[in-house]
């Protein structure tokens, strides 16, 4: 089969590999689409991981064969299948932290080599824990494309229930790419006031369309303070929810935000990555800062609920459909972004540029 495989030195080449071979308990799937993720990215670029791996784990696929004892699945299933789900009996398992959990960090999907995900391949082995626990269905009508967006949508929506926005509450999503984008869909959702910042026009207009009020330019909009306090008497926002990674953004965070707010930090993944703000405006401001990575198996499929049955707006975030060969191209572009692009899928089977 064909793979993209990571050989170190920031460097992926599209390579033939053996097509895995699966045991008991194991799905093997054949990738129809599989999203490009920054955490991917961020071990291509930073060469964080041994090569080599073959990553992407954001797939979707058909079942192409069954291991011995599988009774749930059959050949020819569509499926979205998660890479991390945790044992649910540990420490952390016991206390919902399962991002935290031993069992959870072991990555459950490989297309070759070390375990890294294995989506940017043609075919993918999917272990026994993660297939008695980790693979959703997915309905007649829901596109490849579409049920690729299934695991970042849990991880969203995994943060949203942890802040526990409630109706009428002000939000303030900082960041409006395709993550900020599914915050912004979810929190209108909930019925929550969503307002949003981003540079890029196009998608500041598909912010509005997707349920924010307003949309400001933190470039060009120096008042953005005064706004949020003018939408909440004086306030400020009830949360702030971080979706970019630029330096700065967690202290305007703590600006747009109320005595009492909450600020969740969802894209400071990068252990470089340093916060310097008022300790002040934390304590005796009495805000909460905190934290949220990856996707919560409680709510696997709620998430996928919201993803097939049409209710968000999600495959409007979809803006490239590119080839397994084109992937360095998607790469790039998911780097940096144009007035375009969003959230770029790999299709491992297609044979050209659509």
């Amino acid at each position: 089969m064909r793979a993209a495989v990571y050989i170190g030195n920031q460097t992926v080449q599209v390579r033939d590999v053996e097509t895995p071979r699966i045991g008991a308990g194991e799905l093997l799937i054949r990738v129809e689409a599989c999203g490009i993720c920054h955490t991917d990215l961020k071990k291509i670029e930073y060469d964080l991981l041994p090569a080599p791996r073959i990553y992407g784990h954001e797939t979707a696929g058909f079942v192409a064969a069954v291991g011995e004892g599988v009774t749930q699945f059959a050949i020819g299933d569509r499926v979205v299948a998660f890479h991390h789900i945790p044992c649910g009996d540990c420490f952390y398992c016991n206390r919902k932290l399962y991002a935290q959990c031993p069992i959870y960090k072991k990555v459950g999907i490989t297309a070759g080599f070390e375990a890294a995900g294995g989506g940017f391949a043609q075919y993918v082995r999917v272990m026994d824990w993660i297939v008695r626990k980790g693979v959703e269905k997915i309905p007649d009508g829901v596109s490849f494309e579409r049920a690729s967006l299934v695991e970042p949508m849990n991880t969203v929506h995994k943060a949203v229930v942890q802040a526990n926005p409630q109706p009428g509450d002000l939000c303030v999503v900082l960041g409006q790419g395709p993550i900020g984008l599914m915050f912004t869909m979810l929190l209108k959702h909930r019925g929550v006031q969503v307002v949003a910042t981003d540079a890029m026009p196009s998608r500041m207009q598909l912010s509005r369309e997707c349920g924010a009020m307003d949309v400001w330019n933190p470039l060009t909009t120096p008042d953005i303070v005064e706004r949020v306090k003018a939408l909440s008497d004086g306030r400020g926002a009830d949360l702030v929810v971080v979706a970019v990674s630029v330096p700065g953004v967690v202290d305007q965070a703590l600006k747009l935000s109320r005595p009492g707010a909450g600020i969740l930090l969802f894209s400071q993944t990068s252990a470089k990555e340093r916060i310097e703000v008022s300790g002040a405006d934390i304590c005796v401001g009495e805000r909460i800062v905190f934290g949220c990575y990856s996707a919560s198996v409680d709510l696997q499929k709620e998430s996928a609920s919201l993803v097939f049955n049409g209710e968000l707006p999600v495959e409007r975030l979809i803006s490239h459909r590119l080839p397994l060969d084109a992937i360095s191209a998607g790469f790039e572009l998911a780097r940096r972004p144009d007035e375009i692009s969003l959230k770029i899928i790999v299709q491992p089977h297609r044979g050209g540029p659509r």
